[in-house]
């Protein structure tokens, strides 16, 4: 579990990066797009109530059609600003295979995923221990 969480922090800690990136190279805030992403990291990363672990099927559907309807947000922002931006759309597209693995993996994956950045990087395992 806690692995999954250090995925779901590079992704969002990426998506951060890439929107700096935008924002420095068009001269403009995304407000908007940057608030998103945030409210979308703090929706994946909060942990359940006891309560919510007790949801019947049909409460499960509604919170995975919320959840969707964000990420169809999140979607339509990204498709609009690279639609505008030859320079959004260079800059996602050159970077894509580091984000793409991570937000199209399963959690298993994710966490495979994360091992080997561990297993790769000895220097990210002793930051992660301290």
């Amino acid at each position: 579990m806690a692995e999954e969480g250090k995925a779901d922090e590079q992704l969002f800690q990426l998506l951060s990066g890439l929107l700096h990136q935008v924002e420095t190279l068009t001269n403009q805030e995304e407000v908007e797009l940057r608030s998103k992403i945030e409210a979308l990291g703090l929706e994946v990363t909060k942990v359940p109530s006891k309560s919510t672990q007790l949801l019947d099927e049909l409460e499960i559907a509604k919170e995975l059609d919320k959840l969707s309807a964000k990420l169809d947000d999140v979607d339509e922002m990204i498709s609009s600003a690279m639609a505008s931006d030859p320079q959004v759309q260079s800059l996602l597209s050159g970077t894509a295979d580091v984000w793409m693995p991570v937000i199209t993996a399963t959690a298993d994956e994710r966490r495979n995923f994360t091992s080997s950045i561990a297993d790769d990087n000895p220097n990210a395992q002793a930051k992660g221990s301290d």
